[in-house]
């Protein structure tokens, strides 16, 4: 349910584009978003820092692209979100010593210190890595391209997330273990 909610303004937006032009579908994506960010504060009764930035990403590129007639902007719009992550995270971790990873998902999530760590490095990577793929795609090829790839592209999250639950398996499991021990007399 999560990923549909997640992906469906990016549906639109493709579906859009296709049926219009990038001005339509930004426009499409604005509104999607919004609706988005209500959905998600109506099953959460909050919202997480990243739903917010990206609500205020998408409304200020969509409007620059929009008034200013000019697409660099809702293209570039990924490139800046991924980068900030990356840089937000890594500043964190290796300016600061702290691990927002872990700081936002440590509540649902029981692993040890360097696994968070290597977490939060490997979204660093990943982060920056969607931010470099994009601004590429956004700057050498056409709008039609970085629309298909705006769709296609989501194979990247899907595999970065199947690899970080692989990872992460063998400490939840031995965490679930240890719990389920009972103490020693």
């Amino acid at each position: 349910m999560r990923f549909l909610i997640d992906f469906f303004p990016i549906l639109l937006f493709v579906g859009a584009y296709k049926l219009q032009d990038i001005y339509v579908a930004t426009a499409v994506l604005m509104a999607a978003t919004v609706v988005q960010t209500g959905i998600i504060y109506a099953l959460d009764r909050r919202l997480q820092t990243l739903h917010k930035v990206t609500l205020a990403l998408v409304l200020v590129f969509g409007m620059l692209t929009l008034f200013l007639q000019d697409e660099r902007f809702i293209k570039w719009k990924p490139t800046v979100l991924y980068g900030s992550m990356a840089l937000v995270l890594a500043v964190a971790l290796w300016g600061w010593g702290k691990n927002f990873l872990q700081m936002l998902l440590g509540s649902q999530l029981q692993l040890p210190k360097p696994v968070w760590n290597k977490l939060t490095v490997a979204w660093v990577g990943y982060f920056a890595f969607m931010a470099a793929i994009n601004a590429y795609v956004a700057a050498y090829f056409s709008t039609e391209d970085w629309v298909n790839f705006k769709l296609w592209g989501y194979v990247f999250p899907l595999v970065f997330i199947v690899g970080q639950g692989l990872y992460i398996a063998r400490y939840l499991s031995a965490t679930e273990e240890t719990a389920a021990k009972p103490p020693h007399d």
